[in-house]
């Protein structure tokens, strides 16, 4: 239903009928061309005219300027717009707005030329820039309808955008929405890339992952998503099922929190990486279609690089970094707390997570490390994890960058917390790191420079195990086989108007 200035074009089909987007490349949508001014560090963005959302306003300037004084104002309850502008470099979207009220208005940074032509200037010339307005959170809004629903208690009406609609400028329009039962929308006739081939989307919540597979074997649901791998295995073999899918940024890794002992032990976390039964992962939990990690990066994403330094499944090399850490055959680990050795998950996927989990834990125990599955609610492990930050030792399998570059994930996940790292969520942090990112990435232009600089820091926040990566494994879905046209996309997420419907 929303809609970015400008986005990834197509680049082909892989072996299993997925399409693949070029993330080196951009193509215009909102903002039908633009170009950069390396001496001003201005972008200036020509937007696409006769573009009409669902109530028939047409998209203009005013449009981008509302979204982005509206990022500038961080009402909303999580400041991802303000967020996503910040780690593009625009100018004036700093920290100061969490403590200034005026550092809050929108001022020249982003103005508006004519009803067609938007400049934004950016503080730095940050490599980013592109890859951030394909984000979902920084999307364009439409000016009218968000104001019709303003109020005096909400004014840039985040209540009207979270509980009703999504106004924008996208391929379908809201019909219902029914909170965490279901969700209907139909196509918009006007919509500027042309009116989507399938008319009506209803997207309908099954909790269940079992009761998900059933509906789509039965033909009573199109497309299912989420399901285990056991159970996309199965459907495999389903008649009139198609299970499709596509390397890109899904991932498995352990990660233990640094401001928790015994775990701000680099040895004890070296120990962990090499006891952890890496294949027997792939082959037991992803039947095969997972692959080991060789970074804290996407291997899919531009700037990636295979640290030198890697974690192989060796129980001798385990047990020699136990003892070099203090605790040999795991003695006086016990002196501290249980909840040390909790390794916590969410509760929703513990029919897949939970044989990974029994693996790491029969491994661990093999040299002395004793730890518990501890699957508890999502909400309350979203909150522990990225709120309090106050979980000891974490399976994670959700933690995805949306920007398709290693420098947002470095600074994303490994940037210490007071420095930009909002979601360093196990409190790594390191001055080398820190100087490496901010001194030789952030607002480096030139590419070989960064990619350079990018190789250092994934060695660096390896060589620490801020995570110990397990596996990467495949974005899956699956359809009937009258469905066409599924794409990956870095929020993995389908795009309904991509999609094709046949008899």
């Amino acid at each position: 239903m929303l809609e970015p200035l400008v986005y990834y074009p197509f680049s082909h089909t892989n072996d299993e009928g997925v399409r693949i987007l070029d993330f080196q490349d951009f193509e215009g949508r909102l903002a039908e061309s633009w170009s950069f001014d390396a001496s001003t560090l201005n972008w200036t963005f020509n937007l696409r005219r006769g573009v009409k959302g669902c109530n028939g306003a047409e998209f203009n300037a005013d449009d981008v300027l509302y979204t982005f004084t509206r990022a500038k104002s961080v009402s909303g309850s999580a400041p991802i717009s303000w967020f996503l502008s910040n780690v593009a470099s625009i100018a004036g979207f700093t920290p100061a707005v969490f403590g200034d009220d005026a550092a809050k208005k929108l001022g020249e940074e982003v103005k508006k030329i004519d009803d067609y032509t938007v400049q934004i200037k950016q503080g730095a010339p940050n490599k980013l820039m592109l890859p951030v307005l394909t984000i979902f959170g920084i999307q364009m809004l439409d000016k009218q309808i968000m104001e019709a629903n303003a109020t005096a208690d909400d004014p840039w009406a985040h209540k009207y955008n979270n509980e009703v609609n999504a106004p924008g400028f996208g391929a379908y329009c809201l019909d219902t929405w029914k909170k965490s039962e279901e969700f209907v929308t139909t196509a918009n006739p006007d919509y500027y890339r042309g009116k989507a081939d399938i008319d009506r989307i209803v997207l309908r919540r099954v909790p269940q992952s079992s009761t998900r597979t059933i509906v789509v074997r039965s033909g009573q649901a199109d497309v299912a998503e989420l399901l285990t791998p056991k159970e996309y295995e199965n459907l495999r073999l389903a008649r009139g099922v198609n299970v499709v899918g596509a390397w890109g940024n899904k991932n498995i890794a352990v990660a233990m929190n640094f401001k928790a002992e015994p775990w701000n032990n680099t040895k004890l976390r070296q120990a962990i990486a090499h006891a952890i039964p890496y294949d027997r992962v792939i082959e037991n939990a992803f039947f095969g279609e997972a692959r080991r990690w060789e970074s804290i990066v996407p291997t899919t994403y531009p700037g990636f690089s295979k640290t030198e330094t890697q974690f192989s499944f060796d129980l001798d090399k385990a047990k020699q970094l136990l003892s070099e850490a203090g605790f040999p055959d795991g003695k006086g680990l016990d002196a501290f707390p249980a909840e040390s050795f909790l390794l916590t998950y969410p509760q929703e996927r513990d029919s897949w997570l939970q044989p990974i989990g029994t693996a790491i834990r029969s491994a661990l125990r093999e040299v002395g490390v004793n730890i518990q599955l501890n699957p508890i609610p999502e909400s309350q492990y979203v909150d522990r994890q990225l709120v309090k930050k106050d979980l000891q030792m974490t399976l994670i399998d959700s933690i995805t960058p949306f920007g398709v570059d290693a420098g947002y994930a470095v600074q994303l996940f490994f940037v210490s917390p007071d420095k930009g790292g909002i979601n360093n969520i196990i409190n790594y942090s390191s001055e080398d790191l820190d100087g490496i990112y901010y001194g030789r990435i952030f607002n480096e232009s030139d590419d070989d420079k960064r990619n350079q600089a990018l190789a250092e820091a994934q060695d660096r926040v390896m060589a620490d195990v801020a995570w110990a990566p397990v596996v990467e494994y495949k974005s899956f879905v699956a359809t009937r086989d009258t469905i066409s046209g599924v794409t990956y996309h870095p929020d993995n997420q389908l795009r309904w108007f991509e999609l094709k419907k046949s008899e």
